[in-house]
């Protein structure tokens, strides 16, 4: 009985002192930095299409859309597109999530005026505050939706 209840107060001891599920932990200097480099290659490179301004921040940039071209040259061609067919296309960063190495975009993405647009989830890691890797997920919003919730 006692070897219970010195697991229970033991276990109690431990739920009390864990933080909490809606505690945040401050972000470190380094979760700040890479928030700060992604949220201006972001600005840089999807709104301003300006490949130099943004290839600043690149690494090696490993590229896992299996619809992009790999690498820096792959992103340089992307933005080249979007410059020609999508010169008004804007994307608005709705959340920003940091872990570590990664930054986590949940972004409102218009590619042309009075569209309803995309949302996207952009996964970056980053390496020595260069962007080393790029993950998307991209999902079209649509005229009617089966519940009220927005997906912002």
């Amino acid at each position: 009985m006692r070897s219970a209840l010195s697991i229970a107060t033991l276990a109690l001891a431990t739920f009390i002192a864990a933080p909490s599920f809606a505690q945040q932990a401050e972000p470190s200097a380094t979760e700040k930095r890479n928030k700060e480099i992604v949220l201006d290659f972001y600005e840089k490179a999807l709104n301003q299409k300006d490949f130099a301004a943004a290839s600043v921040y690149l690494g090696t940039y490993t590229q896992h859309n299996p619809n992009a071209a790999d690498g820096p040259e792959g992103l340089k061609n992307f933005l080249a597109f979007l410059k020609e067919k999508y010169p008004q296309s804007h994307s608005e960063i709705r959340q920003v999530f940091t872990d570590g190495d990664y930054v986590i975009l949940h972004v409102f993405a218009l590619r042309e005026p009075g569209t309803r647009g995309n949302a996207i989830v952009d996964i970056f890691r980053l390496k020595d505050g260069k962007i080393e890797e790029h993950w998307d997920a991209v999902q079209p919003i649509p005229e009617k939706s089966a519940n009220t919730n927005t997906m912002f």
